[in-house]
């Protein structure tokens, strides 16, 4: 898909999730939807970006597979430079912080990962770079 048209679908689908306080748009391929606020890394601006989750030990794990491009996705990289986000799930907004998962982590969680969306095991075959499993954490 053209990075346009994912634009476009995630746009649309952050209107629908905040209009409806995340009653509609909360569940995609059989997973949780999350809305992630980052700061851009040049720009300063926030950005949202609707992406699939789990939550581990009180936790929000997300996936910066941006489909098996083979460049992270920009809302990682807005979060490598300022860890400091939000995430929207409903109504609730919560302060966090990210990291990436470190190699231990990303062993234990990556079968979860492709369990909650076998896509992602598709998106890692198509890259020659490892899909960051990225960690936010409450603050």
């Amino acid at each position: 898909m053209k990075d346009s048209n994912v634009r476009r679908l995630s746009a649309l689908h952050r209107i629908v999730f905040k209009l409806t306080g995340g009653r509609l748009a909360s569940r995609m391929v059989d997973n949780d939807i999350l809305l992630l606020t980052t700061v851009g890394e040049t720009t300063g601006r926030e950005h949202e970006i609707p992406l699939l989750y789990l939550r581990d030990d009180g936790a929000f794990v997300v996936i910066a597979s941006y489909g098996g491009r083979a460049d992270h996705p920009q809302w990682y990289k807005n979060l490598l430079a300022r860890p400091e986000a939000r995430v929207q799930i409903g109504t609730e907004t919560v302060a966090v912080r990210s990291r990436t998962a470190t190699s231990e982590e990303r062993s234990r969680l990556w079968p979860r990962v492709v369990g909650a969306y076998e896509g992602y095991e598709v998106y890692q075959s198509r890259t020659e770079r490892e899909i960051p499993i990225v960690i936010l954490e409450p603050t």
